[in-house]
């Protein structure tokens, strides 16, 4: 009996002191970011959508469900799905940077959620997550695909300046703390949802360059229209700061582009609300990958995707969240695939450029006659 209670005294010991690090090591380390100030906390209270402390979704979501009933990846979705990860180098296109200075409206994918955009000739990024490892510290992580070329190091510094930089939620394949840095003197202003405002100061950004938006609150930013729209998600850093910051999606709309880019979200009645509010949109930039039956409240499958594209009001969609990083359990290309698939038979117009290349929005948007995932 006494080595029982030595045992469990080591343990419990043990146990106390790995979480005592874990806290000394996530307030030492930025790339974790930082907290909403009591200040914020008290202003949040007035929201609909922040109860006890946390964010909420409009439609409640679960994060984990056991259910036979839930589909996904594939039928049997326990198993390793085939060709996860591409089997060699993604082929990439060249970035043409005379053509994202241009004054031409334009997009530019870097894989995953990250897009530079050029709208009424102002230059915008989306989700700036350009580094080689989606994690806070560099040698545990989901790494970044091989690319043909790699176009990744020295990106930011390439880029002309930048109005403003959208983020949609604080996870770390869309908030990434590298990236922010080196912007801090390439962007004049950053847009984000309630609470991230305090990873960006941890930052060194400054609070007059960075505008906090609830769901449903927009305001005009050098000719544009900026809005804050729902989505179906969650967000968090680390274990003790989960769903103390908003997330959303974004609309942006110019004066010949009427965008929009759904940020991570599962399926839910909040499309046709951002439809009715912002729609029709010129162009959608929708989630649809990172599936998995054990979350099938806080991602979308691409038929949903294609759904909620036609609830917006879309004319000409793009998927995202694929083309960069493994998350689920499913193949790498499936996603792209599956939507393609889906808009055919749903009679939408879906577009699917190369990473790094350059689509002028302007242009007659079409599906691509290659499949360039396909190696």
């Amino acid at each position: 009996m006494k080595k029982l209670k030595k045992v469990i005294l080591y343990l419990l010991s043990f146990l106390l002191l790995s979480a005592v690090v874990m806290i000394l090591f996530i307030n030492i380390d930025p790339a974790f970011g930082g907290n909403p100030t009591a200040e914020q906390k008290e202003f949040y209270q007035h929201s609909n959508n922040y109860v006890d402390g946390k964010f909420i979704n409009e439609d409640p979501a679960e994060l984990v469900i056991n259910s036979s009933d839930n589909s996904s990846t594939n039928d049997d979705s326990a198993s390793e799905a085939k060709d996860r990860n591409p089997a060699g180098p993604i082929p990439v296109s060249a970035i043409d940077w005379n053509k994202i200075k241009s004054e031409n409206d334009s997009l530019t994918w870097f894989g995953h959620s990250a897009f530079l955009l050029s709208i009424d000739n102002k230059k915008l990024l989306i989700d700036p997550m350009l580094s080689p490892i989606a994690s806070p510290v560099s040698f545990v992580g989901v790494k970044r695909y091989k690319y043909n070329e790699d176009i990744m190091p020295h990106l930011i510094d390439k880029m002309p300046p930048i109005d403003a930089v959208f983020i949609t939620h604080d996870h770390y394949d869309h908030l990434d703390y590298q990236s922010v840095v080196k912007l801090n003197s390439k962007a004049s202003h950053f847009f984000v949802p309630l609470g991230v405002s305090a990873h960006l100061v941890r930052w060194g950004i400054p609070k007059e360059k960075i505008t906090e938006l609830n769901w449903w609150e927009e305001t005009e930013y050098k000719g544009l229209t900026v809005a804050l729209t729902p989505a179906r998600h969650f967000s968090g850093r680390d274990p003790f700061n989960i769903d103390t910051t908003l997330w959303g999606g974004w609309a942006i709309l110019g004066n010949k582009t009427r965008l929009y880019t759904s940020g991570d979200t599962g399926y839910g009645t909040h499309f046709k609300g951002i439809g009715k509010e912002y729609g029709p949109f010129d162009i959608t930039l929708i989630e649809g990958a990172q599936y998995d039956q054990s979350w099938p409240d806080i991602h979308m499958v691409p038929e949903q995707s294609i759904q909620a594209n036609l609830d917006v009001n879309g004319k000409t969609m793009m998927l995202m969240h694929w083309g960069a990083f493994t998350l689920a359990n499913h193949g790498w290309n499936e996603p792209i695939e599956r939507a393609l698939k889906e808009a055919k038979k749903r009679g939408i117009n879906i577009i699917a450029p190369e990473i790094g290349e350059t689509v002028l929005l302007d242009s007659d948007l079409h599906i691509p006659s290659t499949s360039w995932w396909d190696f």
